[in-house]
């Protein structure tokens, strides 16, 4: 089972959700963590599942969980921040809790931010959405529309579905080389979003902490692999059917 936890009472209608899952080229990790940091968003809530790793990430000497929910009153953003990559199983799921929660909650729209793997990495932003008025945003912001391809992973789900309810959802893809971790496609994704919500965030901080920003994320994914691995092994030392 998986639940989204608020331990903060907060109204969240009319807000956009911004969600950055780790994918090719963590382009949404770099991104989110680094518009949680500058707009100094505020931690209100979790998610939670028997399929995540059992562990806690611990930042400024406070213990959290790995996937986090944020939000910022000024610009009405919420903000997902997972420190793992989502099991494949656990997608489908993850994805009808997020619509329910939108739904329930009265967020007015998503936005996924991404990388789309290629050979042959540029600056060029693509876009996809599920409304005519977001696919207008897209436009006016000179994105590239896909009209044919394929789109993966929770953020692929959260368009499929939304389009049954006329839910308005956006897709930032960033053409990344899926082996290299690169600060300047977070650039290139907060220059996008920009464009199509009310937000104001110094991309020339993160071109100049780009190296700060990709040792920290690439730090955090590794401790919690590490430190999931290291559980993983304790446990089934002792006995398979203590851990599934």
């Amino acid at each position: 089972m998986i639940g989204i936890r608020m331990f903060k009472d907060t109204k969240l209608k009319g807000y956009t959700l911004i969600e950055g899952f780790p994918g090719a080229g963590l382009v949404g990790p770099m991104a989110n963590s680094y518009i949680i940091e500058k707009l100094n968003m505020d931690y209100i809530g979790f998610i939670e599942s028997d399929a995540f790793p059992p562990i806690a990430a611990v930042h400024g000497g406070v213990p959290m969980f790995p996937v986090r929910v944020y939000k910022e009153d000024r610009y009405k953003l919420v903000v997902i921040m997972s420190e793992f990559t989502i099991p494949v199983e656990t997608i489908r799921e993850l994805t009808d809790e997020l619509i329910n929660f939108v739904r329930k909650q009265g967020v007015s729209q998503i936005i996924s931010i991404g990388g789309m793997p290629t050979q042959k990495p540029t600056d060029v932003v693509y876009g996809i959405a599920t409304t005519q008025e977001l696919m207008q945003k897209l436009k006016s912001a000179k994105i590239n529309v896909i009209n044919e391809g394929v789109v993966a992973g929770v953020s692929a789900l959260l368009l499929a579905n939304s389009v049954q309810f006329g839910m308005p959802v956006m897709d930032l893809l960033i053409p990344v080389d899926p082996t290299i971790m690169d600060p300047k496609n977070a650039v290139s994704a907060i220059k996008a979003l920009k464009k199509v919500i009310n937000v104001d965030i110094s991309t020339e901080e993160l071109s100049r902490e780009a190296q700060i920003v990709e040792a920290k994320v690439k730090e955090i994914l590794k401790k919690t692999r590490d430190t999931h691995e290291s559980y993983k092994n304790a446990v089934d030392a002792t006995g398979p059917s203590m851990y599934a």
